[in-house]
């Protein structure tokens, strides 16, 4: 398979190409040359297969014979092993779980299984790969984790200064060896605007080699869309058939992992983006112009995104027609007091603590689903496990939460950071001069 950038269909490069160099030269992202169709058989009886099973039938798929198919498997088997259990909470309302992985976040799909590509295509090479990450919160615990240990990688990540939680902080900036983390003086987009400005310098790249961890790699968001194929495959068990999947969208790399996945054959009714107030895509949903605004700090900080990044993808997933997008595509976006208030709800109507970000989305499949009633499966994403965010819970209620193994070993850790303006040519010495 070959992947071109979405600013120009003639650059297409290899599927090891696109990993690696992450984001073409013409700063576009890089998206598979064709759309490939799962086996019409497979999805008529996907329920009868594991997560690991799905992942492999669509990740061997979408990647041809770029990775041998006993490779791959491997891959899959070793990044992938853990669960996405579907709960319903109500008889139409379900949340499918993504925080079982080793960061508690559902970017651990993404960062375990990237991580892994690059390790085995770097196998024949002994020239150590840059990774480079800006992280709103959940990315850098993930992909520390990721590669932590990783034989011939070394990891950067930037993180705004107080701006993530403090279990996020501890998880990308506790790990050493071959982790490293900038605390940034700024905002999210300024953390990805220097990680974009690294890949297009000409000295960096030819001093070190580059890649990118974030979801602007394609890496990380081919494997985002196994737990669709799971998730349908749990509910098509119980006899369900009709799905409407509402995602907390920041970045937009989770929401346009679903759409992929629809576009490869996935029986989806609807998609629902539920932001926070950073809503560069609500706006243009609702007005046709597309503004990115900077953005704005809120208690669902992974979403907070004033230009998303992956937003090109999923333009380019429905080739620029907005009817058809917003026939598949709708969003809305919640302030942190309606956070909140959620929050308390989910605990007051179903008895289930949700996270910041978890509580966005079922307030946006709450609002759709007011607006759109009907004889379907409203799934919405929980992409964080609520312990990560003691500051936007109650004491009350996050006394009653049941830590994951090794949230507590996290406490008593040394930070290890250091602090970045935002400065490019300051970004880009900490990197020449640390090699």
């Amino acid at each position: 398979m070959k992947f071109y950038s979405t600013n120009n269909k003639a650059l297409a490069v290899s599927f090891k190409d696109a990993v690696f160099n992450s984001l073409p030269a013409d700063k576009g992202l890089y998206m598979p040359e064709q759309i490939p169709q799962l086996d019409p058989l497979f999805i008529k009886n996907i329920q009868q297969y594991s997560l690991q099973e799905i992942a492999l039938e669509v990740a061997s798929t979408l990647l041809g014979n770029d990775i041998p198919k006993p490779d791959l498997k491997k891959i899959v088997d070793e990044a992938i092993n853990f669960e996405a259990p579907v709960k319903f909470l109500t008889d139409s309302t379900a949340v499918l779980e993504l925080f079982h992985g080793p960061s508690y976040a559902f970017k651990d799909f993404g960062a375990r299984f990237m991580s892994r590509v690059m390790g085995y295509f770097s196998q024949s090479d002994d020239k150590l790969l840059d990774v480079l990450v800006a992280t709103s919160g959940d990315t850098g615990g993930a992909v520390a984790l990721g590669f932590l240990g990783v034989e011939g990688t070394r990891v950067t990540i930037l993180y705004p200064k107080g701006k993530v939680s403090e279990v996020q902080e501890l998880q990308l900036t506790t790990n050493g060896q071959n982790i490293r983390a900038l605390e940034v003086d700024g905002t999210f987009d300024d953390c990805q605007a220097l990680v974009k400005q690294a890949f297009n310098d000409a000295d960096l790249n030819q001093t070190l080699r580059l890649t990118s961890a974030n979801s602007i790699n394609i890496a990380r968001l081919i494997p985002q869309t196994f737990y669709y194929f799971y998730a349908y495959a749990q509910l098509k068990s119980q006899g369900i058939n009709d799905v409407v999947f509402t995602v907390p969208s920041g970045n937009f790399g989770n929401i346009g992992a679903g759409l992929l996945a629809y576009r490869m054959g996935l029986p989806v009714k609807h998609f629902v983006a539920a932001t926070n107030v950073n809503d560069t895509v609500p706006r243009f949903l609702a007005s046709g112009q597309y503004e990115p605004r900077p953005s704005v700090q809120t208690l669902s900080n992974a979403m907070d995104v004033g230009n998303p990044s992956n937003w090109v993808r999923i333009q380019d997933l429905f080739s620029g027609n907005p009817t058809e997008l917003k026939a598949m595509l709708s969003s809305y976006t919640f302030t942190d007091e309606e956070t909140e208030t959620g929050m308390k709800m989910l605990i007051s109507e179903a008895n289930y603590i949700a996270c910041p970000h978890t509580a966005i989305a079922w307030l946006g499949a709450r609002a759709y689903a007011n607006e759109h009633p009907g004889n379907y499966a409203s799934v919405f994403l929980s992409t964080a496990h609520p312990c990560k965010f003691p500051d936007a819970i109650d004491v009350d209620v996050f006394s009653k939460i049941a830590l994951p193994d090794g949230a507590a070993t996290l406490q008593g850790k040394e930070k290890l950071a250091e602090p970045l303006e935002v400065d490019f040519e300051a970004f880009k010495k900490y990197l020449i001069n640390h090699n």
